[in-house]
């Protein structure tokens, strides 16, 4: 296989030198073997030919059989279109072309006969059939319309260069005319032979050139285990290395930091969750292996105090410690917080942002350098080479997913010793993306919700019922709450009638005047943001009308309300993350959605699952379902070792868990893979990692 890795595509006959720059520049083919792996995306039965009588409204895509009886060009300019009515012993079907019409007019055969295939229409009583794909019966060429036929996907460029699914189809099948014997495999027997995979030759002749749906979906199960079980090969080796060989600082010691803090400023007793999550890091920590684990836990799970205590551990072994947020907002509330649950604790904790005073950050890098700073709380300006640690034991990183991997590896090599790294995040992770984009680390589970917090209760709400909401909110403010309103836009869009920013602050100040309304959004001046959200969080503002910005992070115990306006603009963990604002203090929280009737299916899908589930998992999967992997916020497809070209998470789940197994079991004997038999194993891990970094070492 690996001799077609490096034939130009180029040279395939069929392609040349203008469709090798286009199938480059736009499907990043550059070799044979990068257009075998560019896979179909549907298949059409062809093997039954119908008759022209048989056509109905409920036809599909059809195959025919007969002659070209008369030719015609109609209109002129932009247009002009050629007709052709097509022939058999049962009827007559017109077939047109709106392109290519020079080309096609003088290469149609009166007295020949054909093979057509399209998707009829009816038009005016009768049918046709646009742009028609046609072959003649007596061409001694090689037919490839037998079975099911291959569809391909292509841009708008190639389709205007004429490279369109059925020119891809043609250039896989010079390919296999043109390799002699059989591609090489790229798995060891024993897998083939245990787990009774097609061989890899077999698999691809199939995958584009199909007999029957029987043998495509062996040849698209061998494929797609082979794509799922390199993933995870790849992650878990890389798992098992580092446990190997990366050393980490061993903390021996829980000390008097925790323990102080543990007897006498924790403001609550601990849920079994964060009790359990606690002991897996303890565990890692005095394991002298670096610890890489992901913290996944709910909005208002309780995060934070897990992290404070684990940087307590940090300290009480003498090391220092840093906390990463991806916003100013964010930093300064985990800031805030974590200095109130310090408490007469003698220790030196700092905030570090893109805003710090030039003199605050001198006395930062100073303090740091001595060891006298003890954590450091800040966003990317921790990044900065100048911010250099005497000691840097712990970091944690939030929201994990809003900083680039070099960004993160940074952070992860400002010591000579690599410090153990917790990353975490309160939008949860379905399953197959978390065995994947973040496979190689780690996992633990925050579950349980604070003792004493109802759950928020969701309501989905169309506009004709605003007075009912406007009486509601009145009376959450009389009662001392205070209330969330986001809004999708800041400005007007000419091409979407959604509720804007602007006008959502004047309305809201003009149906309550009598109470005080501010506003955030991302555009604002970080000062200006800074001080609408000190008067919200200060309780002097009762209505704070905003974007997403406050999507994570902003923490008002006394907010009770969130109305998410044209609700139907937001994904589901995006709804999920604004619902969580609310629902942070003791009181009956409301998320109210608030959307116009007419939805699509996927829209009232979202609401409906809002309503019914304040589970994050859940909706995390269902959100999975609805969007794809490839567009999950946070988690996209790119965030994985190696492109998915046939594989899909969400629907071959079962068949990921099957290939981590078998992966697992391979490692569990044969940790190094320097096995005679795994040795096909290694060369294929160095052959995709060639062709995309693998970042996964840095979580």
């Amino acid at each position: 296989m690996s001799e077609l890795s490096t034939k130009d595509i180029t040279y395939l006959p069929g392609v040349g030198p203008k469709r090798a720059e286009l199938l480059k520049k736009e499907l990043k083919i550059q070799s044979y073997e990068d257009l075998l792996y560019h896979f179909p995306y549907k298949y059409v039965d062809r093997s039954r030919t119908y008759k022209i009588g048989e056509i109905s409204s409920t036809s599909s895509h059809i195959q025919l059989r007969g002659k070209v009886i008369s030719l015609n060009s109609m209109g002129q300019g932009r247009s002009q279109r050629l007709v052709a009515k097509f022939a058999d012993d049962t009827g007559v079907i017109e077939l047109v072309w709106f392109k290519y019409i020079k080309q096609i007019k003088s290469g149609l055969d009166p007295k020949a006969e054909y093979i057509i295939f399209g998707k009829p229409s009816k038009f005016n009583q009768s049918y046709n059939i646009v742009h028609p794909e046609m072959e003649k019966v007596d061409s001694a060429k090689p037919k490839i319309t037998f079975g099911l036929q291959a569809f391909y996907n292509t841009t708008e460029k190639m389709k205007n260069s004429y490279l369109n699914s059925k020119t891809i189809q043609k250039m896989q099948q010079n390919i296999f005319l043109s390799f002699q014997g059989a591609l090489s495999e790229s798995l060891p027997a024993y897998i083939i032979q245990q787990y009774k995979l097609m061989l890899l030759d077999k698999a691809l002749r199939t995958i584009h050139f199909p007999a029957d749906s029987q043998v495509l979906q062996q040849a698209q199960f061998r494929l797609k285990f082979e794509e799922l079980f390199y993933i995870q090969l790849s992650i878990l080796r890389l798992k098992t290395q580092r446990k190997l060989n990366i050393s980490g600082h061993t903390f021996t010691t829980v000390g008097d930091y925790f323990n102080h803090f543990f007897h006498h400023n924790l403001p609550f007793e601990l849920t079994g969750a964060q009790k359990r999550v606690i002991r897996e890091i303890r565990h890692d920590v005095g394991s002298g292996r670096q610890m890489n684990r992901l913290l996944q836990g709910d909005v208002g799970s309780g995060k934070t105090m897990v992290a404070l205590m684990v940087m307590l551990i940090a300290l009480d072994n003498n090391f220092q410690t840093c906390l990463m947020a991806p916003t100013e907002i964010l930093a300064s509330q985990h800031f805030d917080s974590i200095i109130e649950l310090l408490q007469g604790m003698d220790l030196n904790v700092k905030l570090l942002t893109g805003s710090s005073k030039k003199k605050d950050r001198e006395q930062i890098h100073a303090e740091l350098q001595s060891g006298k700073l003890q954590i450091l709380i800040g966003t990317h300006a921790l990044l900065e080479d100048v911010v250099k640690f005497k000691n840097l034991g712990m970091v944690i990183i939030d929201e994990q997913h809003r900083f680039g991997v070099a960004q993160r590896a940074r952070l992860w090599k400002k010591n000579s010793i690599p410090p153990h790294v917790l990353v975490m995040t309160a939008t949860p992770i379905p399953r197959t993306l978390a065995m994947t984009v973040y496979g190689d680390l780690d996992v633990s589970v925050i579950d349980e919700l604070p003792p004493g917090r109802k759950p928020i209760q969701t309501k989905h709400y169309f506009h004709n019922h605003r007075n009912n909401l406007n009486r509601f909110i009145k009376a959450e403010i009389d009662n001392g709450r205070q209330i969330y309103v986001v809004y999708p836009l800041i400005e007007e869009s000419e091409k979407m009638d959604y509720k804007n920013l602007a006008e959502g602050l004047e309305y809201m100040q003009s149906a309550f005047p009598e109470y005080t309304t501010a506003m955030v959004h991302g555009k604002m001046k970080p000062a200006e943001k800074d001080a609408a959200m000190q008067e919200f969080t200060s309780g002097r503002a009762h209505i704070l009308v905003a974007t997403t910005v406050i999507e994570v992070g902003v923490n008002v115990p006394n907010a009770s309300v969130m109305v998410i306006e044209s609700a139907e603009r937001f994904g589901l963990s995006q709804l999920h993350q604004l619902r969580g604002r609310v629902g942070r203090g003791v009181d009956q929280s409301y998320c109210i959605l608030m959307t116009g009737h007419k939805l699509g299916e996927d829209s009232k899908k979202r609401m409906s699952i809002m309503v019914d589930t304040n589970d994050g998992f859940e909706i995390a999967e269902a959100d999975m379902k609805l969007r794809g992997p490839g567009d999950m916020e946070g988690t996209q497809q790119s965030g994985l070792p190696f492109d998915l070209k046939i594989a899909n998470l969400t629907r071959d789940s079962q068949l990921l868990q099957h290939a981590r197994n078998v992966a697992n079991a391979i490692l569990d004997k044969d940790p190094t893979l320097e096995n005679p038999e795994n040795q096909i194993l290694k060369r294929q891990l160095t052959k995709l990692a060639r062709q995309k970094l693998n970042w996964s070492l840095i979580s």
